[in-house]
């Protein structure tokens, strides 16, 4: 086959193993076998192919011409057109080397000489350019470090008179700050000139302000004395109901024994009466030696039964 026939074959190969390569690597690849067992390879083409552990290689020869020398190409001449003619020119005919070089000359050296002088016109004029360039930068530098000293200068003083304004309003605020407290001590002096007083008044008058000793005895001895009067009281009050209830037992029995007469037989009756008018007595002398208000108190009582 033909050289392009076999690059054509060739690159079509190598995309088909290119492409079968790229499969390859996209395909998941196959889980490892489980313990005792192991993966096999099993055609699953249309075409059964024999497997084998080598390729078989078949050796081919072929003949090729013999390459053929190629003469050099010539060179292409056109054709002739036309007649020559020649003519002859003696030595001092056309032109005088002498006369005629000399205003060639002249303007070479005129030329020269314009140049150089062009190109020291030019060096000094870039000299000067470069003196005027750098005289330039020193004034832009000098103009541009004054307006930086200047700049700065009056950053210093806005700033300086920021500080100052506001030193003057801290000091106006302070001032103003100072006296609302001076005016606030002085009204709460006077507010209060009054109010110390009548507050240690009312608390005086509330009891906040008290004597231990006062207080131990309103707050304890008091009531134990209360309550042991009241106690000693309810004795009292309760021997004195035991004596009314004996002396209304006694007027009772002796108003029941003289509401009925005795009868004949009984002939001691009246000797053991003084007996029992003695103790009668007897027992209201000791409840007047108890308590003289409350025999009073009986003997206002009695009128009734004794009538």
């Amino acid at each position: 086959p033909s050289t392009v026939e076999a690059k054509r074959q060739r690159r079509a190969k190598k995309q088909a193993q290119a492409r079968r390569l790229t499969q390859e690597q996209i395909r998941p690849a196959t889980p490892e076998p489980v313990a005792g067992r192991e993966h096999v390879h099993v055609q699953t083409e249309l075409y059964l192919e024999e497997i084998g552990d080598r390729i078989i290689e078949v050796d081919g020869e072929c003949q090729t011409d013999d390459f053929l020398d190629r003469p050099p190409t010539p060179l292409f001449i056109p054709a002739k057109t036309g007649k020559d003619v020649a003519t002859e020119i003696q030595e001092g005919e056309l032109f005088d080397f002498d006369i005629e070089v000399k205003p060639i000359l002249e303007v070479l050296v005129g030329k020269t000489v314009e140049q150089a002088l062009l190109e020291v016109m030019e060096e000094e004029e870039l000299a000067r350019l470069l003196a005027h360039q750098r005289a330039f930068a020193e004034l832009r530098n000098a103009e541009f470090a004054e307006l930086q000293r200047l700049e700065e200068q009056d950053r210093r003083i806005r700033e300086e008179k920021e500080r100052r304004r506001l030193e003057h309003l801290e000091k106006l605020r302070k001032q103003k700050e100072t006296a609302e407290k001076i005016a606030a001590r002085a009204f709460a002096q006077r507010y209060l000139a009054d109010l110390i007083p009548s507050v240690f008044n009312n608390l005086h008058d509330s009891g906040f302000f008290y004597d231990p000793i006062e207080r131990d005895i309103e707050a304890k001895f008091f009531p134990w004395l209360m309550s042991e009067v009241e106690e000693t009281l309810q004795k009292k009050v309760l021997g004195r109901m035991m004596l009314d209830s004996l002396i209304r037992m006694v007027v009772e029995k002796r108003l029941d024994e003289f509401s009925h007469p005795p009868p004949s037989d009984q002939t001691k009756a009246p000797a053991e009466e003084p007996t029992a008018t003695d103790a009668a007595p007897q027992v209201s002398g000791e409840a007047d030696a108890a308590d003289q208000p409350v025999a009073e108190n009986i003997e206002t009582d009695q009128p009734v039964a004794e009538e």
